[in-house]
Parts: C-alpha cells; structure tokens; sequence
C-alpha cells in the first residue's frame, strides 16, 4: 500500500496500481462497517423492549403483583367466612340441642313470654333495633 496525496492507493506485488473498488465494492464496505453499531443498537432496543413487557406486559411483573394482593385479601375474605360458618353451625347445633337456647332465640326474636310474664316495648329500644336492621 502506498499513501500519496492524503489517499491510499493498493498496489500489487509486482508494483502496479490496482484498479479502484467498484460502487459495489464500497457499498459492501460502507454496510459493513455501519452494521456493527445498528447491530448493537438494535440489540439494545430489542433488551429494552423485552424487559419493558415482562414488567408491564399483558402477565408481567405488575399484573403479578396486582394479582398477589387480590390473592391475600381473597384469602382474608374466606377465612372470616369460614370463621363466621363455624359460629353459625356452633348456633344452629345450640339451637338443636340446648333448651335454654331456644327458649332465649323465641324470647328476642319472637317475643314470647312465659305465663304470667308483662313485656313492655319502650319506644327508643324498637326505633333503635328497627334502624339497626336496616
């Protein structure tokens, strides 16, 4: 290779100038050489792009976390459900079984009385559960 005026000319081994690169010959050059960094970053947006779905995405990182405090609240939600099932049965097998039990259910709910026994419903009391069961 020799360099002359600012430009390097190729010479073969016999000494002779070799004929300049053809249009096709410089465009493969150009591509090449611009391939390496539009490589890179397209790598780089494809990484981003990637990482952008897997947080946000239609089942990312988000969703799941969304999900997790839906989970922990429904799992709240069912165990005071079960605890609210077992003081019923525990009622409902009272109510089966113990007499005083019944005896207190017909009194409040229905307002029976035993013989000779007065109720008095005080205005505030009724207005007040009547409210209550609203």
């Amino acid at each position: 290779m020799q360099q002359r005026d600012g430009q390097v000319h190729k010479t073969s081994a016999s000494g002779r100038k070799a004929p300049p690169p053809t249009f096709l010959q410089r465009a493969i050059h150009s591509a090449a050489r611009v391939w390496r960094p539009a490589g890179s970053v397209l790598a780089v947006a494809l990484a981003l792009l990637l990482t952008w779905h897997v947080i946000n995405g239609k089942h990312g990182l988000s969703v799941w976390q969304q999900k997790r405090v839906e989970d922990k609240h429904l799992r709240k939600e069912i165990d005071s459900l079960e605890q609210e099932n077992a003081r019923l049965r525990e009622r409902v097998e009272k109510l089966k079984t113990d007499p005083h039990a019944i005896e207190r259910e017909a009194r409040e709910k229905l307002h029976y009385a035993k013989p000779g026994e007065v109720i008095y419903t005080l205005p505030g009391a009724s207005s007040s559960k009547q409210s209550a069961a609203k």
